[in-house]
């Protein structure tokens, strides 16, 4: 049974619906229901409305999907900002989520944490090419080179290899 697309509902009865879903930043429901209603009026009349009522807030999302990624994904602070970009959230808003978050996760916790998961899965001894390719695994999920370095070159197991590759080296 297809799906029919209920002509009477209004902007502001959509973007409830889509709020029932998931969170979303003021810039992508503003961008999902200017998609739908062609009126920017009643678009930006929803949005002020559900801003009023707290329950559209950037704020609060930043701090709330950058905690949910530092915590449960373990992204370093460079990954959660480009997510938290990625979701349109305003510039304001991402800083002072990172400060917050970042202040109660450790960053080099969750990157040691993140590399003991990476190691029971590699083969030892491990190849100057396998440690370039964890070494990039890890800057994408948004950890800063020089912690990676400090990190694999702390481990025992990877001392040797890490040794022979300089920073900066391809």
């Amino acid at each position: 049974m297809a799906r029919t697309r209920e002509p009477s509902l209004t902007p502001l009865e959509v973007a409830v619906r889509l709020l029932a879903r998931r969170a979303y930043s003021v810039a992508e429901l503003r961008r999902a229901l200017a998609r739908r209603f062609p009126n920017p009026a009643a678009v930006q009349a929803a949005v002020r409305r559900l801003r009023e009522l707290k329950l559209l807030d950037d704020r609060k999302l930043a701090e709330q999907y950058a905690s949910s990624l530092a915590r449960d994904r373990a992204y370093g602070r460079a990954r959660v900002r480009r997510e938290l970009k990625a979701r349109r959230v305003e510039d304001r808003h991402i800083e002072p989520a990172l400060d917050e978050v970042f202040a109660e996760v450790d960053e080099r916790e969750l990157l040691e944490r993140l590399l003991d998961r990476k190691l029971r899965t590699l083969r030892l001894p491990l190849t100057a090419a396998k440690l370039f390719s964890l070494c990039q695994s890890l800057a994408r999920r948004g950890f800063r080179s020089d912690d990676i370095m400090k990190a694999v070159r702390s481990r025992p197991e990877l001392r040797p290899v890490a040794e022979e590759v300089e920073p900066g080296e391809d």
